[in-house]
């Protein structure tokens, strides 16, 4: 049985004695595995990293990476980890072979070994033709391949990946999936990662925490977590205004029905395509009119919605709707 390479209980973070972003999280991930983090901008993804690489010292709670202790032994921590940070940190004067080099002195890595793998690495990220021009002539997604040759140089045990293909075009976001899957197949590592990108957590992650507002919602892998909706999803409206729920309930293989609005539905049920034209026909002789009808089997964002009442997009766009708020009060005030 897998051991627990990164452990935490009741990790919290509180900022200004205030603002609570990281608030009783309890996770563990498994060595060899992909662990993800799924959450809007602001839910707390970056803040638990920072904790876990021993940048930001935690408030309450404990952690530790391979059984060392993020606050009592950060400097082991730092030794058998690798970070490849959301905001792009190479220097842009140096070439991209250069900023290899000058991380791998920053970890006291004699210059010999430090060549072979830098060469190695640039290799594997497919840059060895672009290792002697400056990193100010990189594409994004030559940048962000460089950021994880640097993360690499020490030959961590543990990879943090931050947000790792933000901004990125799909082209590139796939090329760099492959990247992230060779390092577990090829080298064994286990990759911590966040991602507020539905589909980049289900195509690549083992398993899954949800995080929402600094709590973790639910954890499992994707599999399971969509599994756990207990079937399809069928949304349905009707012209009339009206409640209609009970008739919908009423019809087999229904197992939940919510209401969205003053006509709309969402509806879990098994073996949808038999079921949705059993809900029609019983509206229907009702006198009711359906004008949409749409069936669906379980995604990520499913469950998202699932476990937090909202999508992934109504969550980005209320933590941005707060942060202009808290923007606009702070003018105010002066």
């Amino acid at each position: 049985m897998s051991r627990d390479v990164i452990k935490a209980e009741g990790l919290t973070k509180v900022f200004n004695n205030s603002l609570v972003a990281v608030d009783h999280i309890n996770f563990s991930v498994k060595e060899g595995e992909i662990f993800g983090f799924l959450g809007p901008n602001g839910a707390g993804k970056t803040t638990t990293i920072n904790m876990l690489i021993t940048v930001l010292k935690p408030t309450e709670g404990t952690a530790s990476v391979l059984g060392y202790d993020i606050v009592k032994q950060a400097n082991e921590v730092r030794k058998v980890i690798g970070v490849v940070p959301q905001e792009y940190t190479a220097d842009e004067d140096l070439t991209g072979y250069e900023n290899i080099i000058l991380c791998a002195d920053l970890y006291g890595i004699p210059r010999d070994i430090a060549k072979k793998r830098a060469a190695e690495l640039l290799e594997l990220v497919e840059l060895t033709r672009f290792k002697d021009k400056k990193v100010e002539t990189y594409s994004g997604g030559m940048r962000r391949r460089l950021e994880l040759a640097c993360g690499l140089i020490n030959r961590p045990k543990v990879l943090f990946l931050d947000e790792p293909t933000l901004g990125l075009d799909v082209q590139t976001r796939a090329a760099t999936w492959d990247y992230i899957r060779r390092l577990k197949k090829e080298y064994g590592m286990t990759l911590f990662m966040t991602t507020h990108y539905l589909e980049e957590a289900d195509a690549l992650c083992d398993r899954i925490a949800i995080i929402d507002h600094g709590k973790i919602i639910v954890t499992g892998s994707p599999s399971e977590l969509k599994d756990s909706l207990g079937g399809d999803i069928i949304t349905i409206s009707i012209k009339e205004d009206a409640d209609v729920t009970p008739i919908i309930q009423s019809v087999e293989n229904v197992k939940d029905v919510k209401k969205e609005d003053h006509n709309s539905y969402r509806v879990k049920a098994a073996l949808g395509e038999l079921t949705a034209p059993l809900i029609f026909e019983a509206l229907r002789n009702e006198g009711y009119t359906v004008t949409k009808l749409s069936i669906t089997e379980p995604t990520l964002n499913e469950v998202y919605l699932e476990y937090t009442g909202k999508t992934m997009r109504e969550s980005e766009e209320s933590r941005e709707n707060f942060i202009a708020h808290r923007i606009t009060l702070r003018r105010s005030r002066k």
